[in-house]
């Protein structure tokens, strides 16, 4: 066992973030990853992971700190079968040392070039030296029966335990036949295939080409620093290759890039003969979250297109001033919302006239109990109760794993119009909760959220979100749903109008609802019937108690 310090990884960027969460105590057992404490940045919330696997000794920070990359904010014991970053680093080196070494030997052991004497002659090409590794098994074939190819181009490659190396044709012509299939294992002086040279003549075979492969070989030291510069971002502008094409690149290359997510087929490599490099991955991986973070698509490859500002300055006088960081979150929230969910919204109207009425009844009971009865509460129960009859609504899509997630219990976000942005606290099981319970802690919830003292924890959960406009005016409007859950309520500002009773027109206080949701989830004819359900819950209220 050893004792290491936590140190901050890089943050994309962000400095100063603030610790809003301690996810690990002194004395916890962690594996590598496992989260220890939560950072919210200007874009959004970040847990940072163990380093390595361990048990962890000491917190030396506590909510409310900001820290920056490199700030130590703890010490873990590291468990004997971890490796140090140092050894990783070490062993990551002595790989890709080694990948330079197989191919400059897989270079060198190519046969000498030979004379040509017009005509056609069968070739059995074999297995070169492969740097004193044996047995190494086939991972690809990179030629197929019938391809005509050039010297030089990589008819299989194989994986030994310190690298990957293509195993190069030593003459041009057409492959007649591939004597080894994926998964062999060779060693030198195997049989690889059978190929027909075509000859012309009495020139060399290769006399032009030798003399470029040794100066290739004796510039490698030289481009190493070209690997170790930084590339520039090149994952905005590099198109995919076609279907089939090979990649090009080492075991811990390839290692990075699965850690990352990253699509090798998709990373130009600038590496000796389009060798993908560990930069070329980063700057990959830089340029997505880039082109995300900046509107010109979104992670999950959508493509679509940035909007282009113009200089606004030459219209008249402008002033720019940063996004606060609920701002952004918000944006960045919605954008992935909007561009992620199929929205549809079904509107509707509430008789709330009754309601109303019992609502302002109960004015000298809530001066009593220190509570103010809104509306709030009653649409809260009525949601509630439409959840319960109608369950489709109660679930979120996991579309990778092509399940729907249904939820046993009821907690409903409730949006809160705050001077520092929009907010949206979450009352949990609200089926379960009484109108005064629900008056009391909606209004706590509420004024947290106006004084910037929710908790994490109090805004998260939710199956369902109600967003109010009441208070300020409007007749409808179409709420984004609040991903992953699949439907929201916009409620517009009540108005009295004349509704006809059957005999005549009635003066009826009318509420305005619109309910939004994810049309993969949830059909319009059950949108329908959800916003009808409310309409009689609401318009009678003992309905509330059955």
């Amino acid at each position: 066992m050893s004792e290491q310090e936590i140190k901050v990884p890089d943050l994309g960027g962000a400095d100063e973030v603030e610790i809003i969460e301690i996810i690990a105590s002194e004395g916890d057992s962690v594996e590598e990853e496992d989260p220890i404490l939560t950072v919210e940045s200007d874009k959004a919330s970040v847990e940072l992971p163990a380093p390595l696997k361990g048990k962890i000794t000491k917190i030396t920070v506590k909510v409310g700190d900001k820290v920056s990359e490199g700030d130590v904010v703890g010490m873990m014991e590291v468990s004997g079968e971890s490796g140090g970053s140092d050894e990783s680093a070490g062993e990551e080196q002595e790989e890709e040392k080694a990948e330079e070494q197989a191919e400059a030997k897989s270079e060198e052991s190519k046969p000498a070039p030979k004379k040509k004497s017009g005509g056609s002659r069968k070739e059995t090409v074999k297995v070169p030296n492969l740097d004193g590794f044996d047995n190494v098994p086939v991972i690809e074939i990179n030629v197929s029966e019938g391809d005509t190819i050039e010297a030089d181009d990589p008819l299989v490659t194989v994986e030994s335990d310190k690298a990957t190396m293509e195993v190069p044709s030593p003459y041009a012509g057409k492959v007649e036949k591939i004597l080894v299939k994926e998964g062999d294992k060779l060693s030198e002086g195997d049989d690889l295939l059978e190929m027909t040279i075509v000859e012309e003549g009495g020139e060399e075979e290769e006399a032009p080409s030798a003399p470029a492969k040794e100066e290739k070989a004796e510039s490698k030291p030289a481009e190493k620093p070209k690997q170790e510069a930084t590339p520039q971002p090149q994952g905005s502008t590099y198109e995919p290759p076609s279907p089939g094409a090979k990649v090009h690149a080492g075991p811990a290359v390839r290692k990075l890039a699965r850690e990352l997510g990253a699509d090798l087929t998709r990373v130009k490599g600038s590496g000796p003969k389009g060798r993908i490099v560990k930069d070329d991955v980063q700057a990959y991986v830089k340029g997505q979250l880039q082109q995300a973070q900046q509107g010109g698509g979104v992670a999950t490859g959508s493509g679509i297109p940035g909007v282009k500002l113009p200089d606004f300055s030459q219209f008249g006088e402008v002033e720019r001033e940063s996004m606060s960081r609920m701002m952004a979150a918000t944006a960045t929230n919605m954008q992935r919302s909007w561009l992620n969910v199929p929205h549809v919204t079904q509107f509707d109207e509430a008789d709330i006239t009754e309601m109303e009425s019992f609502r302002k009844a109960q004015k000298a009971a809530g001066e009593k109990k220190g509570v103010k009865m809104t509306p709030l509460p009653f649409l809260l129960k009525a949601c509630a109760a439409a959840l319960a009859e109608l369950p489709q609504f109660n679930v979120s899509l996991d579309m990778e794993r092509k399940e729907v997630v249904r939820k046993k219990y009821i907690h409903i976000g409730i949006a809160v119009d705050t001077p520092h942005g929009l907010m949206v606290p979450v009352i949990r099981d609200v089926d379960q909760k009484g109108l005064w319970d629900l008056a009391a802690e909606s209004a706590e919830l509420a004024q947290k959220a106006r004084d910037k003292q929710l908790k994490p924890a109090e805004m998260q959960g939710a199956c369902f979100t109600i967003t109010s406009l009441g208070g300020i005016g409007g007749t409808a409007f179409t709420p984004i749903v609040n991903t992953p859950e699949v439907a929201i309520l916009g409620v517009s500002k009540a108005a009295m109008k004349p509704v006809w009773d059957g005999n005549e027109f009635q003066p009826r206080l009318m509420l305005p609802l619109s309910l939004s949701y994810d049309h993969r989830a949830v059909n319009g004819a059950d949108a329908a019937r959800f916003t009808n359900l409310l309409t009689q819950l609401l318009g009678d209220i003992r309905t509330l108690l059955l």
